[in-house]
């Protein structure tokens, strides 16, 4: 059960914010490690209405990121899903969780009750598909992703980005380019498991989860739009990305505000 002063050190937020909180059902698509410490984070600020999708389950390579998870759930190969339920209600009893095992693509029907979305997705490709399908149903979308490059001396970076329908896209902050999506289709198959700890999961995904809340409650007043922070784990900072700074059209050109709902297709 809930006491009333549970919330109380976190009441800067506005005295009705709790309850904005409560109500907002907020979506997350991939369970692991960045997806794991968005849920953790989520249900300890309260959150109690979620739409979850990850049709994977624990392995032993999981272990070393993977909010919640046991090496007892990784020897009965548990569900990501299911690790992330017992989060949730281990923290908020009476949440309503509706949890699905399968990719989104095959059943995005859930999606379009959120009022916002976290991806914690592996590709670019599927960054934009998630993108395109929020901006067409007008659902603010956080998109967040870390990498290592290189091995001599490998640098690890990431990325926090706010798309809200209307403001700039991933394509127009610099992020999505072609080039990237035609690269990476080019090594389809052959790019092997991407490299991943889990500090810098944290890092972003707590970033990620201080964006929903301003969105949600308004607590610092700045009506923020869209974001594009970017990580750099060898020196441990957050900032700005420089693209951000220096942008000056605030509208999006690749989404119009009139392609929303579903496709039509007209037989000709």
């Amino acid at each position: 059960m809930v006491t009333p002063d549970r919330f109380e050190r976190q009441s800067f937020l506005g005295w009705n914010a709790q309850e904005q909180i409560a109500t907002c059902i907020v979506g997350v698509v991939g369970l692991g490690g960045g997806g794991s410490h968005i849920i953790q984070q989520l249900a300890h600020i309260g959150f109690k209405r979620y739409v979850i999708y990850d049709d994977d389950t624990v392995e032993d390579s999981n272990l070393n990121r993977l909010v919640g998870g046991t090496t007892v759930d990784e020897k009965s190969h548990s569900p990501k899903l299911l690790i992330a339920r017992r989060t949730i209600f281990g923290l908020q009893s009476d949440a309503e969780v509706e949890g699905l095992s399968v990719k989104w693509q095959e059943q995005p029907e859930p999606l379009r009750r959120c009022h916002l979305v976290f991806g914690c997705v592996d590709s670019y490709r599927g960054r934009q598909e998630l993108e395109i399908a929020m901006r067409r149903y007008l659902i603010n979308y956080i998109d967040i992703g870390m990498d290592v490059h290189g091995t001599d001396a490998p640098l690890i970076s990431g990325q926090v980005i706010l798309s809200t329908p209307g403001g700039p896209c991933m394509k127009c902050l610099g992020f999505l380019t072609d080039e990237k999506l035609q690269e990476e289709a080019m090594k389809y198959g052959k790019a092997g498991s991407r490299p991943q700890v889990v500090w810098p999961n944290g890092v972003l995904a707590s970033s990620a989860v201080g964006l929903a809340v301003e969105l949600v409650t308004n607590w610092t007043r700045r009506a923020r739009a869209y974001e594009y922070l970017v990580y750099d784990g060898n020196k441990g900072v957050v900032n700005q990305s420089i693209t951000m700074r220096n942008r000056t059209q605030h509208n999006c050109p690749h989404f119009s505000l009139n392609d929303v709902g579903d496709p039509v297709f007209l037989e000709i």
